[in-house]
């Protein structure tokens, strides 16, 4: 016989996402945001992004720490100049990839 218990809490989680996520667009027009808080908005997707990068590229091996000597650090530098003097999606993820696999190769 199958266990329901997972199941049900993988349904009951994915409607609580949907309905978090699906009343901020519904309420979106109709709530009056103040414009400090509107301005403050705007960096919510810089700082989600630099929340998921960042541990990926500080944690190595589980423990962190920013050495040098870890490849990733300066493929994410690498790859940030680049985001930031030409911002081209895909040219930063090609040079950061770029530089990442050619230090490991390199490092060995």
């Amino acid at each position: 016989m199958i266990d329901m218990n997972p199941w049900i809490t993988f349904v009951l989680i994915g409607l609580g996402t949907f309905a978090i996520r699906l009343s901020f667009i519904e309420f979106y027009g109709a709530l009056r945001i103040p414009p400090m808080l509107r301005r403050a908005l705007v960096y919510v997707p810089a700082s989600v992004l630099a929340a998921l990068v960042l541990p990926a590229v500080v944690f190595e091996a589980g423990q962190p720490g920013i050495d040098w000597g870890n490849p990733q650090i300066p493929a994410a530098v690498a790859a940030g100049v680049v985001a930031w003097r030409t911002r081209s999606t895909l040219l930063t993820l090609a040079v950061g990839m770029g530089v990442l696999w050619g230090l490991q190769y390199w490092l060995g």
